[in-house]
């Protein structure tokens, strides 16, 4: 079937080749020339403009958006309300705020327009793997749009789902993330334990492939772990410094208001808002207090230069 796509970045690139290797029709756009030319190349039509792809797909129309988050999503799906009609659906696939999600599905109803919101895993790996994809939204706009879906999932019944009314796509991606902190969280403290451990001298990159068959957990997230420890046993090449995308506040937050305890995923965020901090304040005023009541020895920071 027909799709116009909007954001060619990592994921939505391969997402259009997923696509176009499935047998679907894609006009696509983006701001970066190049990431435009890579579909082409695979097949896919291209437009100028946002408005221009409107205008070179058959009516109904549906387009799927991968654009960031926050201001290009609010711009993008502006310009869409605009220029779409009755009975086309808007497809956000990117990592938006559940309740901004509701918000522009109600404005876009009031046009006549459907609009679903994805929650959409499975990184660089999806082209050949597979994506995750949690939908939210009307569901008769997600039965005319399933053949997409099933073409991006693992396969035609597996990997995707209608989950609920709009925003839920978006509300169980944003828990998915959340769930993830954790688990990355677990895994790096467990290697940095036996990584301290010198007396057995153990090499983690075997620990890793040993654990990735038969152990109660393996997962993906340990094949990966497993790929950079052999690539880089040390981690040399890396900083001990973690981003964090949005999703996990936004699940703390959520839990915050239900007044559901969840504390592996609130810690697995403090870990990266601390991985930030060269020095950080707060462990220094510790410092100082222990030698105030206690007369305890500290450590100096140089401050000559």
């Amino acid at each position: 079937m027909q799709l116009g796509l909007l954001g060619l970045g990592r994921m939505g690139g391969n997402m259009g080749k997923r696509l176009i290797n499935g047998g679907h029709r894609l006009v696509v756009y983006d701001s970066n020339v190049e990431s435009i030319d890579a579909l082409e190349n695979e097949g896919a039509s291209t437009a100028s403009s946002l408005v221009d792809l409107l205008g070179q797909l058959d009516r109904p129309r549906a387009v799927w958006s991968m654009v960031p988050s926050g201001i290009p999503t609010e711009n993008t799906i502006e310009v869409l309300s605009n220029e779409m009609e009755t009975g086309d659906i808007v497809i956000d696939g990117g990592n938006s705020y559940y309740k901004d999600s509701k918000s522009r599905s109600e404005m876009l109803a009031k046009k006549g327009i459907y609009f679903l919101d994805v929650g959409t895993s499975g990184g660089i790996w999806g082209l050949n793997n597979g994506y995750s994809l949690t939908v939210g939204g009307d569901k008769n706009a997600f039965n005319r749009l399933e053949p997409i879906f099933q073409t991006l999932a693992l396969g035609p019944e597996q990997g995707y789902g209608y989950v609920g009314p709009s925003g839920a796509g978006h509300f169980v991606k944003m828990v998915h993330n959340g769930i993830e902190y954790g688990l990355m969280q677990a895994y790096a403290e467990g290697f940095e334990l036996m990584s301290s451990k010198s007396e057995f001298c153990l090499d983690l990159s075997q620990i890793a492939d040993i654990w990735r068959d038969g152990s109660v957990v393996r997962s993906w997230l340990l094949d990966l772990t497993s790929m950079a420890l052999n690539e880089d046993p040390g981690l040399d090449g890396f900083e001990a410094f973690v981003e964090d995308s949005g999703e996990g506040r936004w699940t703390l937050q959520e839990a915050i208001e239900l007044a559901v305890p969840i504390p592996v995923i609130a810690l697995s965020l403090q870990a990266r808002f601390r991985s930030r901090q060269a020095s950080p304040f707060g462990p220094r005023l510790l410092s100082a207090m222990r030698n105030r009541f206690g007369g305890h020895p500290v450590k100096r920071r140089d401050l000559s230069d």
